[in-house]
């Protein structure tokens, strides 16, 4: 392993932040946002553990979000398209079934990523990185360690 730090104003995390960064990512995956908001909010003197800790906290809070957006979207189609048969005969409402299904994917392919991520990025912050989540990481990089 190397011993200088891979930007300007990064360091080198010891190994007791290196555990935290790793179990904030890592408990993520079965706690939500939780583990990671008592990381973020405990370690907040650590500059390597707030990072990991905000940014699994980051993604935990988007994938929450997407997630109840998404089962608002599907019960107010579901319910829509229901109210509305004429005739005699009753089929099943096609948010039921159409929705329902995808729905269900986007889901279950939410949650694969949310074991994914962690698992990946816990082992960088083990082996001392300060490896950015896409999308979020830089910024979140920017406001810690130089914000």
């Amino acid at each position: 392993m190397s011993t200088y730090a891979p930007n300007p104003g990064l360091y080198i995390p010891t190994q007791d932040e290196k555990t935290f960064a790793l179990l904030a990512h890592v408990l993520g995956i079965f706690s939500g946002f939780i583990a990671p908001l008592v990381f973020f909010l405990v370690k907040r003197d650590s500059k390597f553990v707030s990072f990991h800790a905000l940014q699994s906290l980051a993604w935990h809070v988007m994938y929450l979000v997407l997630v109840f957006g998404a089962m608002i979207v599907f019960f107010v189609s579901l319910i829509a398209s229901g109210g509305f048969h004429s005739g005699g005969h009753a089929e099943p409402p096609f948010a039921f079934f159409g929705l329902f299904g995808i729905f269900w994917l986007f889901a279950m392919g939410g949650g694969i990523l949310n074991i994914i991520l962690g698992i990946v990025y816990g082992i960088k912050a083990h082996n001392g990185e300060w490896a950015q989540f896409p999308l979020l990481g830089g910024w979140i990089l920017r406001k810690i360690v130089y914000g």
